[in-house]
């Protein structure tokens, strides 16, 4: 179950408590007993770790990978260039 902080906005009587993701949200001060009693937004409580996370992984997001870092697959060819198709070179398509 989460928890939920609260503050009352008219007395500032602030306290977390320990709620169902289901239940209606306070609305009663227990301190002053107002309708003032507020949810308020807070940072989550957990940090992710290890590889596979945004922190880890790209952690030096200006630096390029290395050279040999990058290798194409074995069997794989690199892409040559292709010719072109014959009887359409050096032909331009006339301006109108």
């Amino acid at each position: 179950m989460p928890i939920y902080e609260y503050r009352c906005g008219a007395c500032g009587f602030q306290k977390e408590f320990l709620q169902r993701i289901s239940d209606a949200p306070l609305s009663d001060c227990p301190e002053c007993g107002k309708q003032t009693f507020n949810k308020m937004v807070t940072a989550a409580g957990f940090q992710l770790k290890g590889s596979g996370w945004y922190a880890t992984d790209f952690k030096d997001k200006g630096s390029k990978p290395k050279a040999d870092a990058v290798k194409p697959a074995e069997g794989v060819k690199k892409d040559e260039p292709k010719a072109e198709a014959s009887g359409s070179a050096g032909v331009t398509p006339a301006a109108t």
